[in-house]
């Protein structure tokens, strides 16, 4: 007699994507871990004294090539460029997963509010989301980094508004279409108030697309921290910030020293590229319509 074997659960399932997007979901993966993992432990290679003091000028080591004592070389300031340039990845990082976490918890939940309880307040949060989504984000970030001034908080702060309409927006068009859903008007006919119909019913049904903004608005501020620094805004200059270095690199540039602007400029490219492929990849995961289409391909 023949074994049948059981289906695994339903949550268990893992949506099939093609090998492609599995595979370039994996290099985003692995190169936004390896951010991470830079983040972390670069202040305990400084403690073990593998990598120096990013603060540190030396007087006497200035516009030198990448060597073995300087593996990325130093800057017209005497900097050294390896040692920026991973501390660079740990402000990065800080800034750029405030931001875009601060404009989720603002703007998923005034989304469920707006698609749930329509009426009015549907009609004037529609019209701030969308007056703010029209103006560029860049230049947005660039006005209110004037306003709030310098630091990891200030620059979060500037970055986050141009990301809230995005949630919003995907958040309240999926509470419109989930909140007249039968189990919905159940939960409301029991005596659910507006609270317990949000929490326990809608939330965990509208925020499948969240994440994939997440990590594309992540690679997105990060190119925004970068201007905001490239501009002399946003961090201090006190603190290595990948877009200040390329600043201070561009006029070295026509005197042969490439090696300043390269590598903080390599660091920043990859990881806006892992964040991206990796958002791409978790996108298909999500949007079953996404994996139609690549499966007819």
């Amino acid at each position: 007699m023949a074994v049948t074997k059981s289906p695994s659960p339903k949550f268990l399932r893992l949506p099939k994507t093609s090998s492609l997007s599995q595979k370039l979901m994996l290099i985003g993966l692995g190169l936004t871990l390896f951010f991470i993992f830079l983040a972390f432990f670069t202040p305990v290679l400084q403690v073990l004294g593998l990598i120096q003091n990013p603060s540190d000028a030396l007087a006497n080591d200035i516009h030198l090539p990448p060597s073995g004592k300087h593996w990325f070389g130093t800057s017209r300031l005497g900097y050294d460029v390896f040692s920026r340039t991973l501390f660079g990845a740990q402000a990065a990082l800080q800034v750029v997963f405030l931001a875009t976490a601060l404009s989720m918890v603002v703007g998923v939940p005034l989304g469920m509010l707006s698609g749930y309880i329509g009426g009015r307040l549907d009609k004037i949060l529609l019209f701030i989301m969308d007056s703010i989504y029209t103006l560029p984000g860049m230049l947005l970030s660039v006005t209110l980094a004037f306003v709030v001034g310098r630091g990891i908080l200030n620059a979060a702060i500037a970055i986050s508004i141009a990301y809230i309409p995005q949630y919003y927006r995907v958040v309240r068009n999926h509470t419109v279409s989930v909140k007249t859903e039968v189990f919905i008007e159940a939960a409301q006919a029991m005596g659910a108030n507006t609270w317990q119909v949000l929490s326990k019913y809608l939330f965990f049904n509208v925020i499948q697309s969240v994440p994939v903004l997440f990590t594309l608005n992540a690679a997105d501020a990060i190119l925004v921290l970068g201007g905001l620094g490239f501009l002399g805004l946003g961090l201090p200059e006190s603190v290595p910030e990948w877009g200040h270095d390329l600043r201070q690199a561009l006029e070295a540039l026509p005197t042969g020293i490439w090696w300043t602007a390269l590598f903080p400029g390599l660091a920043m490219t990859l990881m806006v590229v892992g964040l991206s492929l990796f958002g791409e990849g978790l996108n298909e995961f999500v949007n079953p319509r996404l994996r139609k289409q690549n499966s007819i391909r």
